[in-house]
C-alpha cells in the first residue's frame, strides 16, 4: 500500500516512531520557489523560528540568501554559526537578552546583528549592551499595522524613536518592521486588500521619515499568507517562515502559494481498541497541540476521525481500521509546524526515498553558547 506514494521510505523499519520527517527534495523545491517568488535572494529575510535548522541555514546561504529574521537568541547564533552576514531578532531584548545578543556581534564580527524596539525602555537596553561591550547593534523600529502585538502605530512617537535611535551611540538605525500576521483570510483578494489598507500607514510613515533626510534601509514587511502580495512590492523585504517547511494549515487556506509540505510525523499503530478505531504514537507531546483537532493529516487516512488525544496516544476513528496492522506505520503532515518541529529533538532527512541522515533541532533550546 502506498509503495510509491511521495512519502514512502525504504529503510523505514529502521526508525523508531513517533518521529520528525524531512523531505531534503521537496525543501529544495521550497526554497527555490521563495526566491522565485521575491524575485531573488536579496529581496529575503526569511524567519527561522519554523526549523531551527543549522544546515538549513546553511543551505539558504549558499543560495543567495544574507538576511534572517529570529525569534530566539539561540536562532541567532546558529544563523551566525550558518555564516549568515545579516541576522535580525524580531522581540523585544528584555532582561539579560540585549547583553547576550551584544555578546553575539563580539564572538560574530563577520555578522551584522540587530533587534527590533517599539519602546524607550527597549531602546536603552540595547543601547547599554551596546557600549558597554563596544559593538554596534543595528535597530529595527517595530511598527503595529493592525496586530497588536507588537509595535507602535506610525505617528508622533514612533518618529521620536526612529531619532533616538538614530542619535544613540553604538546603535545603527536599521529601518522598519511590520508584522502582519493577522491577515491570512483565504481569498487572495480580501487578503490582498486587506494588506494594502494595513500598510499604508507604514508606508507613508517611511516617507514622512525620507522626507526628514532618515535613511530608511529597509523595510521588512509580512509573513507567509501575505509573501506573495508584499513580494510584488519592490520596495520591501519578504520574511516568510513556513514556507520552508510548509504545513496543512497553511496549504489548506492560501492555494495561491504552492508549497509542497516537506515535514511529515511519522507514527504507528500501538493497539486497536474497537471496532473502527486505531491508536497511534503520536500524543500532543510530538504535534502542536495548540490548534483542534485535526492536528495532523494523515496521507494514508485523510478522513479519518481524531476521538482523543494525550500525551502519547492518538485514537482515531475509521471504517478503514480492519486494513491496518499492529506496528504499521502512517504518515501525517501537521496542521501547524513551526512550534512541532520544537517538540522533536532531531529530524530525520530523507533523500530519494530512504532516511540518510539525522539533524538535531539545532535552535529548539533557548541557548547554544551565548
Amino acid at each position: 500500500m502506498f509503495a510509491h506514494a511521495w512519502f514512502h521510505i525504504e529503510n523505514e523499519s529502521e526508525i523508531a516512531s513517533p518521529a520528525l520527517l524531512l523531505y531534503r527534495e521537496r525543501i529544495e523545491h521550497n526554497l527555490k520557489l521563495m526566491i522565485e517568488i521575491a524575485g531573488g535572494a536579496g529581496r529575503l529575510r526569511p524567519h527561522v523560528k519554523t526549523h531551527k535548522l543549522l544546515p538549513l541555514i546553511e543551505r539558504q546561504v549558499e543560495l543567495g540568501i544574507t538576511k534572517f529574521k529570529c525569534s530566539t537568541i539561540a536562532e541567532v547564533e546558529m544563523c551566525a554559526m550558518g555564516g549568515a552576514p545579516d541576522v535580525m531578532l524580531a522581540m523585544p531584548c528584555v532582561g539579560p537578552n540585549g547583553h547576550r545578543l551584544a555578546e553575539l556581534a563580539l564572538k560574530y564580527p563577520q555578522t551584522q546583528f540587530s533587534s527590533i524596539a517599539d519602546d524607550e525602555a527597549t531602546i536603552r537596553t540595547l543601547a547599554s549592551a551596546a557600549q558597554q561591550h563596544n559593538v554596534n547593534l543595528g535597530v529595527f523600529l517595530e511598527l503595529d499595522c493592525g496586530m497588536s502585538r507588537t509595535g507602535i502605530v506610525p505617528g508622533e512617537a514612533a518618529n521620536f524613536f526612529v531619532h533616538v535611535i538614530k542619535d544613540t551611540p553604538r546603535l545603527l538605525f536599521r529601518g522598519l518592521h511590520a508584522y502582519d500576521g493577522h491577515i491570512h483570510n483565504p481569498e487572495l483578494e480580501v487578503r490582498r486588500q486587506r494588506c494594502e489598507e494595513a500598510f499604508a500607514p507604514i508606508l507613508a510613515f517611511r516617507k514622512r521619515l525620507e522626507g526628514e533626510g532618515v535613511i530608511v534601509k529597509e523595510l521588512v514587511a509580512g509573513g507567509s499568507p501575505t509573501f506573495g502580495i508584499h513580494a510584488a512590492q519592490t520596495d520591501r523585504i519578504c520574511s516568510p517562515g513556513t514556507t520552508v517547511l510548509w504545513d496543512f494549515g497553511y496549504g489548506d487556506t492560501l492555494p495561491d502559494l504552492p508549497f509542497l509540505p516537506a515535514a511529515v510525523l511519522l507514527a504507528r499503530v500501538i493497539s486497536k481498541p474497537g471496532k473502527n478505531r486505531i491508536t497511534l504514537d503520536l500524543g500532543h507531546k510530538s504535534v502542536a497541540p495548540e490548534n483542534p483537532h485535526p492536528r495532523v493529516r494523515f496521507e494514508e487516512l485523510p478522513d479519518a476521525t481524531p476521538l482523543m488525544q494525550s500525551e502519547e496516544h492518538l485514537v482515531l476513528e475509521t471504517e478503514r481500521a480492519h486494513e491496518f496492522l499492529i506496528g504499521q506505520a502512517l504518515h501525517g503532515i501537521p496542521r501547524h509546524v513551526c512550534p512541532t518541529v520544537s517538540m522533536h529533538g532531531e529530524a530525520v532527512v530523507i533523500e530519494n526515498g530512504s532516511a540518510t541522515t539525522r539533524w538535531p533541532i539545532t535552535a529548539r533550546n533557548r541557548k547554544i553558547t551565548i
